[in-house]
């Protein structure tokens, strides 16, 4: 049996992330712990359809991918998405988004190459507070969804005050999803409290199996 190999390790808040790989798999792990797998993508793409459902219909969309994680979401949103569509991908960690430039690229087809993408080297929460009315879908895969794995930074976007920033960078109509290892009900409490419209849907890491996962679909009213 083959090894898994290192191929790259990188910090973030004290955290070490390193990607991995073993024969045609890939996975990250955060201080040892798995992270993500390139076997089990099936809730990612599940993001993408949940939170581009509105945003899927415009014209000329603008999305928010927060997380780049392996390329599959922002994959699945593109695949969706029309041509004059805007997708703003926010990433924290420079390594990310190297590893999705390099031998992470073909998994998801080199979604980073696509015109319609641009990369920010940030926070999203940053984004988030800096682009009001700005989006009309954001899709959330950060960390291990409101309770936070890799950074402590990470939980600031499921509180109160998280929940504000994201809801006042939405347009009216616009759609929230929010990647979760598990189910939450004080943050969907939390976002119906932030005037938004919430359903839970429960997802699989693969098409057919795999980890139980959730995903929170938030809807910003639409003006009337």
């Amino acid at each position: 049996m083959k090894p898994w190999e290192t191929i790259d390790t990188t910090t973030v808040d004290g955290t070490t992330l390193k990607l991995t790989r073993h024969d045609r798999e890939f996975l990250i792990l955060a201080d040892a712990v798995p992270l993500m797998s390139s076997r089990t993508h099936g809730s990612e793409d599940a993001l993408a359809m949940a939170g581009c459902r509105h945003a899927r219909l415009l014209p000329a969309p603008s999305v928010l991918v927060g997380g780049l994680g392996m390329g599959f979401t922002l994959r699945a949103a593109l695949d969706l998405l029309p041509s004059a569509a805007t997708v703003v991908v926010a990433e924290l960690v420079p390594a990310v988004v190297a590893w999705n430039r390099g031998v992470l690229g073909p998994l998801a087809g080199h979604p980073l190459d696509d015109p319609r993408v641009r990369v920010v080297e940030r926070d999203v929460a940053d984004v988030l507070r800096a682009e009001r009315g700005r989006f009309d879908a954001a899709l959330l895969d950060i960390d291990n969804g409101p309770s936070a794995l890799t950074s402590h930074r990470n939980t600031d976007l499921y509180t109160d005050r998280g929940i504000a920033w994201t809801r006042a960078a939405l347009r009216p109509g616009g759609m929230l999803a929010v990647w979760s290892a598990r189910p939450d009900r004080q943050f969907a409490r939390r976002l119906r409290d932030g005037g938004f419209d919430v359903a839970l849907e429960p997802v699989r890491g693969r098409l057919r199996g795999g980890p139980k996962h959730v995903i929170f679909v938030a809807q910003v009213p639409a003006s009337i």
